[in-house]
């Protein structure tokens, strides 16, 4: 191709300028979230070959559906591009395997060839969006993401083009943690294993999203997955098919492309890709060393003790977390308040410990075998907003755990933002919050909030 791109597998994008010259994202083999997670379309070898044959790796962030070890170990000679997330732990991690890493200047225009520039821009949520210019064309590689206190810069260089494509994840939410039980044990069915249940299409929620960016095409990306796990299939329920995406979208003023395309843009020609169906075997909990009777030993309850209590946040609203492994409970204590506001996270040992061990415990959240309780009075939000980001984003990958930390970790975040639209978007942020507090996701009026949200997110 002379110019143009291709999308495949879960979240990866092909960039194409005469030769492929930048890949994002390149999960093509592994099992992430501890064996939880499978492809459900192979990557064909045509764009296995044009992928080996770039010379540019972007990686948007920490989750091993984006950054899977097995697949970027086939790349290790290429040049690894990555946003400039505070704590720079991906940097870390990879210059220690050797590779060659370079990280992106925030929201300046990057060459990689004669006719493709990039910006990045990371966001404190530990995510990072990439804008690909093709000359007329941009593309929006927005992934998991969603420009917190960027919207506006990125709108405004998507006006800036004749033609935009817009690339981020929808679906009906299994992407995030969906296994909840109540306190006798039953479990607590999600509203994205519902919507499925009832039929209902993703294609109001594609277009509502394109038309707040502002785009002229979108595709459906970042949500191609399926659960592989004996003990996390049951969330495969809740998983997007592909046509589903599609299923309602009526737009004016964007046009919906295949979930996996290839884009001629000198011909504006965008033709499906076909891959087939990857292996769809169910793979048992100990390929993966987890044994669910195996209890938890001394070492293991020290490691989780020394993770939860670092992060200084949770005692400010949270009593206990209970670890329960092997049908035992073992309790750590929190704050000095009696126990009225706890949690319990039942898990294998091994996928458990290593959780806690690397700091990848949204691993185990996402993975969604593992089985979450709330003891006590929470908000109708669960563990958001005050648990699963400051345990899996800023810590975990910001290395932010303390108050001080916290305080430094935002302000640059801030600085580089500026302060009227980080102000703006941290206003919006606690609106939100205080109503998903207050009303439960799976209701009328809170798809009628996400609608007003998006138009107004449109209109600004």
């Amino acid at each position: 191709m002379d110019l143009g791109f291709e999308t495949i597998g879960n979240a990866t994008l092909i960039a194409f300028d005469r030769r492929p010259v930048l890949v994002t994202d390149p999960w093509l083999d592994g099992t992430p979230y501890f064996g939880s997670w499978g492809l459900p379309h192979e990557v064909p070898e045509e764009q296995r070959a044009a992928i080996r044959a770039a010379e540019y790796v972007w990686i948007s962030h920490g989750h091993p559906d984006h950054l899977d070890p097995v697949s970027l170990a086939a790349l290790h000679s290429k040049k690894i591009l990555l946003p400039a997330h505070v704590g720079g732990r991906i940097l870390r991690d990879l210059e220690a395997e050797a590779y060659d890493v370079r990280v992106l200047p925030v929201a300046e225009w990057v060459s990689l060839s004669e006719r493709i520039r990039v910006l990045c821009v990371p966001d404190y949520n530990q995510d990072a969006i990439l804008l690909v210019d093709f000359g007329d064309t941009l593309v929006v590689d927005v992934n998991d993401g969603y420009g917190f206190a960027w919207g506006r810069l990125i709108r405004g260089e998507i006006r800036r083009f004749r033609r935009s494509v817009l690339l981020q994840l929808t679906g009906y939410g299994d992407t995030d943690m969906m296994n909840f039980h109540d306190e006798q044990g039953h479990h607590i069915t999600p509203p994205a294993v519902l919507k499925r249940r009832a039929g209902e299409g993703v294609g109001g929620q594609v277009a509502r999203i394109a038309e707040a960016w502002g785009v002229t095409h979108v595709a459906p990306f970042s949500a191609m997955h399926r659960y592989r796990r004996q003990d996390s299939r049951w969330a495969d329920e809740g998983t997007t098919p592909l046509e589903l995406h599609a299923d309602g979208f009526e737009s004016k003023t964007t046009t919906m492309l295949p979930p996996y395309v290839r884009y001629d843009l000198v011909r504006d020609d965008a033709q499906p890709l076909d891959p087939p169906a990857a292996d769809a075997r169910v793979r048992l909990p100990a390929e993966f060393g987890d044994d669910w009777s195996e209890p938890l030993d001394a070492e293991g309850l020290e490691v989780g003790t020394r993770y939860f209590q670092s992060i200084e946040h949770l005692s400010s609203f949270l009593d206990y977390v209970n670890l329960r492994v092997g049908d035992r409970d073992n309790v750590i204590p929190l704050g000095a308040r009696s126990f009225q506001r706890g949690v319990t996270f039942e898990a294998p040992r091994s996928s458990l410990v290593a959780a806690l061990r690397h700091e990848v415990f949204d691993d185990l959240l996402i993975g969604n075998f593992m089985k979450t309780t709330l003891h006590g009075r929470w908000p109708r939000s669960g563990l958001k907003p005050d648990f699963t980001p400051y345990v899996s984003k800023y810590a975990d990958n910001g290395g932010a755990r303390s108050p001080a930390e916290l305080r430094a970790y935002f302000a640059e975040y801030r600085r580089r933002a500026g302060a009227f639209e980080w102000f703006r978007h941290r206003l919006a942020v606690r609106a939100a919050a205080v109503f998903r507090s207050s009303v439960a996701i799976d209701t009328p009026l809170y798809d009628a909030a996400r609608r007003a949200y998006w138009f107004v997110r449109r209109s600004a």
